[in-house]
């Protein structure tokens, strides 16, 4: 069982920053692929950015502006996001998978949800 706790959302105006930080309960996180998904009013939930130690990808929208990072001494993901827009405005989740994944079904847990509003 893995528990996930995220923090760091708020309002920002466009073109500013934020770290958004994802915190794991258990013994076993360093085992698993996280990611980040979002979702903004009437929209599907979507992939943002997802790790496993080899591998870190990101959806094309945040490319460039998004850094995904993990600690795993820490049980702790962080997503920078830079140059923000208000089309960034969504509840971000964190989640946890057993294999790395840009599809929100493979994974198992899930945070609560922090969110993220961008003005223009």
């Amino acid at each position: 069982q893995v528990q996930l706790v995220e923090s760091g959302g708020g309002l920002v105006q466009a073109g500013g920053s934020l770290r958004l930080s994802c915190a794991a309960s258990g013994r076993t996180f360093r085992s698993y692929a996280m990611g980040w998904f979002r979702q903004a009013p009437g929209k599907e939930r979507e992939f943002v950015a997802a790790i496993v130690p080899a591998i870190t990808g990101y959806t094309d929208s945040v490319k460039g502006r998004f850094t995904l990072s993990r600690d795993d001494a820490k049980n702790t993901v962080y997503l920078q996001m830079n140059s923000l827009k208000p089309e960034d405005t969504a509840v971000y989740y964190c989640a946890a998978a057993k294999v790395y994944s840009m599809v929100a079904r493979a994974y198992d847990y899930w945070g609560q949800g922090t969110q993220v509003t961008v003005s223009s």
